[in-house]
């Protein structure tokens, strides 16, 4: 190992919140595997991607899942990278070939928060009150609760959304309380909301991390990180999202639990992008039925749903 030959190479995007979560695994890979802890051993290399370049129109208008991760992956099939960190919030329902994501670190709360000075929680808000996200999925289930309200889009990492609430441009504004816990900015969420009354996305608060397939090395390093509560619940809730082709082009919600005597419970929401069709519905069994249960519950949702619901147009608003 040399400064310039690491052991090990990391893939991230440049935010704040995804340099915090490679950090993260850095440090429980040395933490796991001694050899590492020499400086250098472990190098993070920061990538680009479509996402972080384009931020004047939402993810749902220029392409979906993936706009993240597209970059990184290909640095990770031309050997540039030896692994990969993922907000698996952000990964496409199907990897490129070579590719695989089977170690996760344990899942934060995969709950959303909501920021607003002008009211102590969502449902307080004044009529007409405006409500910037980018992510049909709050979209829609904001609609569905609070028809009155306005929504808009605002795009741009934690600080810059929290500073456009402060700066007046939107009167209140969600994201995920998982990055919010990892950046040390919880203290200031006006209300956590509960699943029952915004249902987080897929796979929300839980980090993976890609490898190449074929490489055993770098999945020997992997394996004592791999939290199996965290891996059965990202399952089921992808499976879902497979089950119904789903992106953020698709309002689709799901959070599955292990309850304390193990048993898995997924809660899985399909709603129109205006909130005014609304599709929900629950599944429990064993960890190891993870994957059926999300195929199964998806497959009912789509059947419910019938033909044309994934097909409604896609709001193409100026983002702020």
């Amino acid at each position: 190992m040399t400064a310039d030959h690491p052991l090990l190479r990391i893939g991230t995007r440049g935010s704040a919140l995804a340099l915090a979560q490679a950090d993260m695994v850095r440090t429980q890979l040395i933490q796991a595997h001694p050899e590492l802890a020499p400086p250098g051993a472990v190098a993070i290399t920061i990538i680009r991607t479509t996402g972080d370049a384009v931020t004047d129109r939402t993810l749902a208008a220029i392409g979906g899942k993936g706009l993240f991760t597209k970059e990184i992956e290909d640095a990770l099939l031309d050997d540039r990278i030896d692994l990969a960190v993922h907000s698996m919030k952000d990964v496409a329902t199907w990897l490129p070939d070579g590719l695989v994501i089977d170690c996760f670190l344990e899942r934060e709360d995969p709950r959303d928060a909501f920021f607003s000075e002008q009211a102590p929680g969502l449902m307080a808000l004044k009529p007409g009150a405006v409500v910037g996200t980018a992510s049909l999925r709050r979209q829609a289930q904001i609609l569905r609760l609070r028809p009155d309200l306005t929504i808009v889009p605002i795009r741009g990492n934690v600080d810059t959304r929290l500073a456009k609430l402060r700066a007046g441009q939107v009167d209140a504004t969600l994201l995920a309380t998982a990055g919010l816990k990892r950046l040390g900015l919880a203290a200031g969420i006006t209300q956590i909301l509960p699943p029952e009354l915004m249902l987080p996305a897929v796979a929300q608060g839980a980090i993976g991390i890609e490898r190449r397939q074929a490489d055993e090395r770098v999945a020997a390093y992997l394996k004592p990180l791999d939290h199996g509560p965290t891996k059965v619940r990202v399952a089921a809730e992808r499976a879902l999202l497979a089950t119904l082709d789903g992106s953020c082009k698709t309002p689709i919600a799901a959070l599955a639990e292990l309850d304390a005597a193990g048993a898995l419970k997924l809660r899985s929401l399909i709603v129109s992008p205006d909130g005014t069709v609304a599709h929900a519905t629950e599944r429990q069994g064993l960890p190891a039925d993870a994957e059926a249960l999300g195929r199964d519950a998806g497959d009912e949702l789509r059947r419910r749903a019938g033909a044309g619901f994934f097909d409604l147009p896609i709001p193409d608003a100026p983002v702020r």
